[in-house]
C-alpha cells in the first residue's frame, strides 16, 4: 500500500516522522516538510516503519549527498540534510530531552560550536569481511542498520589521507596468509602521524609482516598490531612507540597518545570545545578545580594554566599517567594531580576527602555520570563546586544528571548548547553549565518542586476518577 504523508520532524536516525490514523510512521529517506509517498516496510502495534517511493513536495533543507555510499553505509544518516538544520535538529533533541527526562529548561542556549563537515575523523574502526561474491575482502563501516560491511571505495568523513587507502588496504589484506581471521583495523591520527591497529586471530608469518611494511612504506603509514585484548596492542616498528599527539595551541600544550587511548574523533571541534569549557567555567587564578573523567588531561592541563591546582580522576591508569607525563613535560606538575578510581561508584564520603573544589568539569562516556550527580547532590552549600560545566555525548544521561544536581543538588542549569562532534551522523555532543545556588533559594525550589508535583498527582488521580 503506497500511502501520501506529510512529514513534521526528523528524528536522530534521519527518519522522517509523519501521523496517521494515530499512529506514529518513520520514514526512511524523508525531511521535514517534505510531502512524499511512502510504502510500509514494518507494522508495530504503536508504529510503522516506511520507505519513500517519491519526493512530491521537497524540503528547502534537501541538499545532494556527497557520499556515493550514502543511503547504505551505517556511518552517514544526514548527508542529504544541509548542515545547519543537522545542528537545529539536535539542539531541539538536547532541550526536549532536558524536558521530558528532568523537566528541565536551559536559562539560556549557547550557539552551536561548528567546525569542518568533512574530513573530521581523527579516528574511526574499519571492519574487514572476506565476501568472495562481493570480489573478495571489503574494508569499510556497517551497512546502516546491518552487520555487513558496506562495500566502500571512498569516504568523506575520514580524512583524504585515509579515505584513499580503503582500495589499497583491500589488496593488501587479500595478500596476507588468513585475510578471514583479520577482523578490523582502527584508524588514529595525530597532528603529524597516521597509525593503523590490524587486530588479527591467528599468528603473523614472515610474509605478512613484509606485506605489513611494504604498505607501510609506500603509503606511509605506521602499523601497530593486536593479536588478543588491548593490552596486546604494540607497535610493529619500535622506533614507532610515540608517534601520535595533537595539540591545544590556544593553550601552549602537545598531547601525546597512544592510538588505542581514547581521544576525541574531531581534532578541531576538540579545541574549541576545550576553549569554550574554560571560557564558561571562568576559573580565577586562585581557584582549585576538579576534571572528573579526565582521560588524558585533554582539559585538566589547559585548567592548569589558568587555576591553582587542576586534579583530574579518571577510571584507567595508563591514562593518567599519560596525563601526569604531559603536565611535567609542559612544567605544570606542581599545579595538577591525578588520581585512578571507578567514578562510575563513587559517594559523597569520597568528594569530601577531595577537599573543595571552586569549580569543576565533569566529561563522562555514554553512561553518564550518576554517582557523581548523587554525591554532589548531598554536598552543603558551602561544600559545592560553585560552577560546573558538564561535556555530554548523551542526551539522556545528561538529563538524569542534570534533574539529580537540579531537583535535589541546589545547582541552576544556567545554560547548554550542542557541539557539532560528529556533522552527517545523528550523534549529539553537549555542553552544559551549573550554578550552585544559596541554601534559602534551593528550599523555595524543593519546594516549588514537591508543590508541582502534589499538583500533577492529584491532576492525574482526578482524570482517572472521572
Amino acid at each position: 500500500m503506497v500511502d501520501v504523508l506529510n512529514i513534521e520532524s526528523l528524528d536522530l536516525e534521519a527518519r522522517g516522522i509523519a501521523h496517521r490514523d494515530g499512529k506514529v510512521l518513520f520514514v526512511e529517506g524523508a525531511l521535514p516538510g517534505e510531502r512524499v509517498t511512502v510504502q510500509t516496510v514494518r507494522r508495530k502495534p504503536s508504529y510503522e516503519i516506511a520507505k519513500v517511493e517519491e519526493i512530491l513536495r521537497p524540503s528547502s533543507q534537501r541538499v545532494a549527498p556527497r557520499c556515493p555510499h550514502f543511503g547504505v553505509c551505517g556511518g552517514c544518516a544526514m548527508q542529504h540534510l544541509a548542515p545547519a538544520a543537522q545542528v537545529a535538529i539536535k539542539q531541539r533533541a538536547l532541550e526536549d530531552t532536558f524536558w521530558h527526562v528532568g523537566k528541565l529548561k536551559p536559562a539560556r542556549i549557547l550557539p552551536p560550536l561548528y567546525g569542518p563537515t568533512w574530513g573530521y575523523r581523527y579516528r574511526a574502526r574499519l571492519s574487514v569481511r572476506v565476501v568472495p561474491k562481493k570480489g573478495g575482502v571489503l574494508v569499510g563501516f556497517h551497512e546502516r542498520k546491518s552487520s555487513y560491511v558496506a562495500d566502500m571505495r571512498e569516504c568523506h568523513v575520514l580524512p583524504p589521507a585515509v579515505s584513499r587507502l580503503l582500495l589499497p588496504l583491500r589488496a593488501m589484506i587479500a595478500a596476507m596468509s588468513a585475510p578471514d581471521r583479520m577482523p578490523q583495523i582502527e584508524v588514529a591520527l595525530g597532528d603529524e602521524a597516521i597509525v593503523l591497529v590490524l587486530r588479527h586471530l591467528l599468528p603473523l608469518t614472515d610474509g605478512d609482516i613484509a606485506v605489513l611494511r611494504a604498505f607501510a612504506a609506500e603509503h606511509g603509514v605506521q602499523w601497530w598490531l593486536q593479536s588478543k585484548g588491548p593490552d596486546t596492542v604494540h607497535p610493529l616498528e619500535r622506533e614507532h612507540a610515540d608517534a601520535l599527539a595533537y595539540t591545544l595551541p590556544e593553550f601552549g600544550l602537545l598531547m601525546p597518545y597512544r592510538p588505542t587511548d581514547f581521544t576525541q574523533v574531531n581534532h578541531a571541534i576538540n579545541r574549541a570545545m576545550v576553549s569554550r569549557a574554560l571560557k564558561l567555567l571562568d576559573v580565577q587564578p586562585q581557584d582549585r578545580v576538579a576534571d572528573l573523567f579526565c582521560g588524558l588531561g585533554n582539559f585538566t592541563l589547559p585548567l592548569a594554566t589558568q587555576g591553582r591546582e587542576a586534579v583530574g580522576v579518571e577510571g584507567s591508569k595508563a591514562l593518567t599517567d599519560r596525563a601526569h607525563e604531559a603536565a611535567a613535560r609542559h612544567g605544570l606538575g606542581e599545579r595538577t594531580r591525578f588520581a585512578t578510581l571507578n567514578l562510575f561508584e563513587v559517594d559523597v564520603q569520597w568528594l569530601r576527602g577531595l577537599g573543595y573544589f571552586d569549580r569543576m568539569l565533569i566529561d563522562p562516556p555514554r553512561e553518564g555520570a550518576q554517582a557523581v550527580a548523587q554525591a554532589l547532590s548531598l554536598l552543603a552549600p558551602g561544600e559545592r563546586p560553585r560552577r560546573i560545566v558538564y561535556v555530554s555525548c548523551n542526551p539522556g544521561t545528561l538529563a538524569r544528571d542534570a534533574a539529580i544536581m537540579v531537583h535535589e543538588g541546589g545547582y541552576a542549569l544556567r545554560s547548554a548548547g550542542v557541539i557539532n562532534m560528529f556533522p552527517h551522523t545523528g550523534h549529539v555532543e553537549s555542553i552544559a553549565v551549573f550554578e550552585s545556588l544559596d541554601e534559602a533559594t534551593v528550599l523555595q525550589a524543593q519546594a516549588q518542586a514537591r508543590q508541582k508535583a502534589r499538583e500533577e498527582a492529584e491532576r492525574l488521580a482526578e482524570a482517572a476518577a472521572a
